[in-house]
C-alpha cells in the first residue's frame, strides 16, 4: 500500500515540476498546454540557434507562439 501511495505522490509532485524552456525535450514540452510537436520543435531549434532563453518572456520570438499563448502557459514554464 505504501509503494502505490508513493508512486502516486511522485506523479503529482512530477506534473506540478515547471517545464524547462532551455533544458527540456521535445517530448517534455509537448506536455505544455498550446504546444504540439512543431511548437515544441520550434522552441528546441530556436534555443539550438541562439542559445538559452534569459526570460521566459523571450518564448514569444518563438514561430507559432504569440502573447496569448505564452500567458497560457507561463506558470508552468522556467529557464532554470
Amino acid at each position: 500500500m505504501c509503494k502505490h501511495f508513493a508512486i502516486f505522490l511522485m506523479s503529482i509532485l512530477s506534473s506540478m515540476a515547471a517545464i524547462n524552456i532551455n533544458t527540456d525535450d521535445i517530448t517534455t514540452l509537448t506536455h505544455l498546454k498550446e504546444v504540439g510537436p512543431s511548437k515544441a520543435k520550434a522552441i528546441v531549434e530556436y534555443r539550438k540557434k541562439h542559445g538559452k532563453f534569459e526570460s521566459v518572456g523571450e518564448l514569444v520570438q518563438v514561430k507559432g507562439i504569440g502573447k496569448k499563448s505564452l500567458e497560457k502557459i507561463k506558470s508552468d514554464i522556467t529557464v532554470k
